[in-house]
């Protein structure tokens, strides 16, 4: 944990943030075999997406993404995730079946320590994201995003630490690189043998390794695998918007793990797709455990410069978004986001910081664009995943793309 004291001071028309600091210091599928769980391993690697995106079926969406429309449109963002998939038939805790992983969102790659005006906010706190006070508290974010299954989060926070000690040796007065690393988790109990507890530390090493710019994989990956939305197979989805404001162009990218939902308040685009689509419901076996709603974990990073209550403005519309697809966040969900901006402060030789910030009358757009972005990344994240069956042989189905589409089109909302 980085120990300062800090003042926030501002500045308008373009608002400066000065903090008086003493401070101490995807899209891959490589195959291989991790022999102490026995999982087929998938990395991240820079690879051409095979499957239609949510735009490509023709679901209508408002703003302009970027080139990847993904959070990595975010400059110095870089993202990577490891996919443990082994295994069927009856759970033998420990054994498997497997259908797990874990993804990891770098704000400033890999070269860089990140120290990023940072918030979060809980919608409905049914679920942990490590870290979580000390970025409230501090305004910052000192560590990567982490995001994997419920029973990971310890193994994967520990993982973390030592990762962040070896690529960013402690500071004078510092313990390790990562104090209170950020880590979210979303509940893959249905599909996946979440008590065997399959993610180790070099699978999290992998994923902060193999991160990279571009292209995102979606769907069935990473700490998407075992997920499901609203029914359907779920998982990791992205998107991102473009603004211009006076002061500049900004990018708003947002990344997903949807695991939230049910059927009948599924909305896409306006229409009611969850009660026009009945069928396909998850199967489970004879006497399945009660069903609990799952969770939804969003991350949000922009270039632009913002303090960190702008932040939390910008964050809480994650919510907003959620809204236009039916969400509800029941009892049970743990619907949690995080943000993040990537802007760097200027650093005085007396170690005073300077941020720079946009006015609060400048960040409309900003707002718009994260409730855009929210929304396709979930949608995306429905459209890439694939039909997955899982422990004690229980199917969840993939959303069908023919049924979105006659669905849109049979309310007149069909793009193309």
């Amino acid at each position: 944990m980085s120990r300062y004291r800090a003042t926030w001071v501002l500045r308008t028309p373009l608002a400066t943030l000065l903090l008086g600091a003493a401070l101490s210091a995807n899209w891959l599928d490589v195959a291989s075999a991790a022999a102490d769980t026995g999982a087929a391993v998938a990395a991240s690697k820079p690879v051409s997406p095979k499957k239609p995106r949510a735009r490509e079926l023709g679901v209508p969406f408002e703003g302009q993404p970027g080139p990847d429309n993904a959070i990595t449109d975010v400059p110095g963002v870089e993202v990577g995730q490891v996919t443990l998939i082994s295994g069927t038939g009856p759970l033998v805790v420990g054994k498997g079946p497997v259908r797990t992983g874990v993804t990891a969102i770098l704000p400033r790659g890999k070269t860089a320590r990140p120290r990023s005006v940072s918030a979060v906010v809980c919608l409905n706190g049914n679920g942990e994201l490590t870290g979580s006070h000390w970025v409230n508290e501090s305004g910052l974010l000192e560590s990567p995003i982490l995001i994997t299954n419920t029973d990971s989060v310890g193994v994967v926070r520990d993982a973390v630490i030592a990762w962040g000690n070896l690529h960013f040796p402690p500071g004078p007065h510092e313990e390790e690189a990562f104090g209170l690393p950020v880590v979210a988790e979303t509940s893959d109990s249905f599909l996946n043998d979440i008590a065997g507890q399959h993610v180790k530390r070099e699978h999290v090493f992998r994923a902060l390794d193999e991160a990279r710019p571009g292209p995102v994989r979606e769907g069935n990956v990473g700490g998407g695998t075992g997920m499901m939305t609203s029914e359907f197979k779920g998982g990791i989805g992205t998107s991102s918007r473009v603004v211009t404001l006076p002061s500049g162009k900004y990018t708003v990218g947002v990344l997903v793990q949807a695991n939230y939902g049910r059927r009948g308040d599924l909305r896409i685009a306006g229409v009611p797709v969850g009660q026009e689509v009945p069928e396909l419901m998850p199967v489970f076996p004879p006497t399945p455990e009660k069903r609990r709603d799952g969770s939804l974990i969003v991350v949000v990073g922009t270039d632009a410069p913002l303090l960190p209550h702008q932040m939390t403005r910008l964050v809480r519309r994650i919510s907003v978004g959620l809204g236009r697809l039916g969400a509800v966040s029941y009892n049970t969900s743990g619907d949690i986001f995080i943000g993040f901006g990537t802007p760097e402060p200027a650093v005085s030789a007396t170690g005073i910081q300077t941020w720079q910030a946009l006015p609060n009358e400048g960040i409309d757009l900003l707002l718009q664009a994260t409730v855009r972005a929210t929304e396709e990344s979930i949608v995306n994240a429905l459209v890439a995943a694939e039909t997955m069956v899982g422990a004690n042989g229980v199917t969840v189905h993939a959303l069908p793309h023919d049924r979105l589409r006659q669905v849109l089109r049979k309310f007149g909302r069909l793009s193309q």
